[in-house]
């Protein structure tokens, strides 16, 4: 990677102006000035009012003349006391007040001056494929108009409904908010959705999508918001909708952004916390996450964001967070090669051993291998720590049935759970994506793998009333790759099983992968739309499922995203140039050379 203009850590966000006086000194030259009169004019005031004085005085400090400007000297002298005196008076609260309200006149008045520090200017990564991607024939190019055209109505509707807000109840047509996002209505569907809009060719919705941020997106708010769910669909929608727009403004409000998010790094281990404050810095973990701990998918799903924001403002901080968790994690005993789900922050020690590639630990493994993509192959280190783990979990979680159906468990202190989720089912195009430079000539091994967990997943919908999959499926007792908990059968949008069917595309065009596409196109567009948007359902074992009333920011960022480049042609946001984030959020790979970042010496 080449050699890029660095900023100090922590460096002012406005240049350094000396553009008033602090009160203190403002009373020291009061004095100083007061002595000053009383000693150049004293005798004046005091001494009887004779013309034969006069010729004393012309000799004196300076010559006055007229009576008046000896009236207009002593009044001034006596406001100055006066001045001095009611300074005195004040406490100490409301000194702090005036020295605070100086100091905001003074940034405000830089604010307008000099306008937002500017970035370092970089070299745009090449941008290969961001828009069009027509696939041919007129049957698929159909259906990826469907896809387009669902986007639009679920776009329209939190446009109508819901703008502003995080997310939309389409069938309250309300806004609607989760604690991931605290108290803060930030627009989250809005972040989330505008590279999903400017790849289909939505550019008025893009418009006032960007209308909107420029105009309300703030990040100075007093709102506790997940570090991680506001790094990948924020920051990473931010990023991405800048590369593909080349607008300014994302790039800015992405990295103002991620100064609010560098405070959760102050802990005593440097494995930062899950929440975050965004205005008092103040973080804290879950309180549901064994003992205190922090969660490996959310610590361990960084790395690209924050690699790209070092590469954009050239300061080394955000690319010396990460690599100090990668450093830390490769110091630590691991069970069985296993990676825990939790990890305290304040010890650094491992919490219970509960290892999964669905949830709590999934994108922490997904990053590894985008890491070394997104370097262009160069971060040797990032792959080696992939292939290592993919090895233990091949070796521990990944079993087949007894109906021939390969499936990845969850092992529990020492005991494997033979039971899948949904989020999982991303795995299929992470094994995919990574076969291509696996170690002993296994390349073909995890295509096929890919392509085992692909036929699973999509099992798990076909096995349904409403061809879409549930949560999460078990394979035991008879029963496999169908939901046996009632609390466990519902369906929220998620798009991992198409995330999966579109990378298995890529890389083998077997026409299959469309086809079970369309399937979900055809479920998702009967049995969750309604006139205010999509939602999810609570039974997709049920004929007359009852609605979640959410629609979900991701259905928009992956889904729809998904869905539209299964039936577009591979040109459009080629893998060797793009690299996802775990919110469909493209990046591009850095072809920057083997220099490494600024910042590459870790600190904490």
């Amino acid at each position: 990677l080449p050699v890029i203009p660095t900023l100090s850590p922590g460096a002012s966000s406005f240049p350094h102006h000396r553009a008033t006086l602090r009160l203190s000194e403002k009373f020291i030259l009061l004095l100083i000035l007061s002595a000053f009169i009383t000693l150049c004019f004293g005798a004046f005031f005091f001494l009887p009012d004779n013309s034969k004085h006069k010729p004393v005085f012309q000799r004196s400090c300076f010559v006055y003349k007229e009576e008046s400007l000896r009236d207009k000297i002593r009044a001034d002298h006596e406001r100055a006391l006066q001045e001095a005196k009611e300074k005195l008076r004040k406490s100490k609260e409301e000194l702090k007040a005036e020295i605070q309200t100086e100091k905001t006149k003074v940034v405000e008045d830089l604010k307008k001056k000099d306008g937002p520090k500017p970035l370092p200017p970089v070299p745009m990564p090449k941008l290969v494929g961001v828009s069009d991607g027509d696939p041919g024939d007129s049957d698929t190019k159909e259906k990826r108009d469907k896809i387009r055209e669902m986007m639009k109505h679920a776009w329209d509707s939190y446009r109508q409904y819901g703008w502003g807000h995080n997310e939309l109840k389409p069938i309250a047509k309300k806004g609607h908010s989760t604690n991931i996002f605290g108290n803060s209505q930030m627009g989250a569907t809005i972040v989330d959705a505008l590279d999903t809009l400017y790849i289909m060719g939505l550019h008025d919705e893009f418009k006032d999508g960007q209308e909107w941020i420029e105009q309300n997106l703030d990040f100075s708010v007093n709102a506790e918001v997940s570090v991680f769910e506001v790094n990948i669909r924020f920051i990473g929608g931010l990023l991405a909708a800048y590369y593909l727009s080349g607008q300014e403004v994302f790039k800015v409000k992405a990295v103002q952004l991620a100064e609010k998010l560098l405070p959760a790094f102050n802990t005593p281990t440097g494995i930062p916390w899950a929440m975050v404050n965004l205005k008092s810095g103040v973080g804290r973990n879950w309180g549901w996450a064994s003992a205190g701990s922090s969660i490996l998918a959310e610590f361990g799903t960084l790395h690209m964001e924050f690699v790209h924001l070092t590469y954009l403002t050239g300061n080394p901080a955000y690319y010396q967070k990460v690599m100090h968790i990668r450093k830390l994690l490769a110091k630590m005993d691991r069970p069985n090669g296993l990676y825990p789900n939790y990890l305290n922050p304040r010890t650094g020690r491992w919490g219970q051993h509960h290892t999964s590639v669905g949830g709590l630990g999934d994108s922490f493994y997904e990053y590894l291998l985008k890491a070394w993509l997104m370097s262009d192959k160069t971060d040797t280190e990032a792959r080696k720590t992939y292939d290592d783990a993919i090895e233990a979990i091949e070796r521990h979680l990944i079993r087949k049935s007894n109906g021939g159906l390969t499936f990845i468990g969850e092992w529990k202190n020492g005991h494997l759970e033979r039971k899948m989720g949904h989020l999982t089912c991303f795995a299929g195009g992470m094994f995919a994506l990574g076969a291509d430079g696996s170690p002993d000539d296994k390349a073909g091994h995890y295509l096929q793998l890919g392509a085992e967990i692909a036929h699973t997943c999509h099992e798990s919908y076909d096995r349904t009333v409403l061809k879409l999959g549930p949560e999460a499926f078990k394979f035991d007792s008879g029963l496999e790759a169908v939901a046996v908990r009632q609390n466990e059968k519902y369906y929220i949008l998620r798009p991992e099983v198409i995330e999966t069917y579109w990378y298995m595309w890529r890389f083998t065009h077997d026409p299959k992968y469309r086809q079970w596409g369309w399937e979900a196109v055809q479920a998702i567009d009967k049995y969750c739309r309604v006139s205010g948007g999509f939602s999810g359902v609570k039974d997709v074992y049920s004929s007359n499922p009852t609605y979640d009333d959410v629609q979900q920011s991701f259905f928009l960022a992956e889904t729809l995203k998904y869905l539209y480049l299964l039936f577009s042609s591979d040109e459009l946001l080629p893998l060797e140039n793009w690299v996802f984030n775990t919110e469909a959020h493209p990046l591009p790979v850095l072809h920057l050379g083997n220099i490494t970042l600024p910042g590459s010496e870790t600190q904490r």
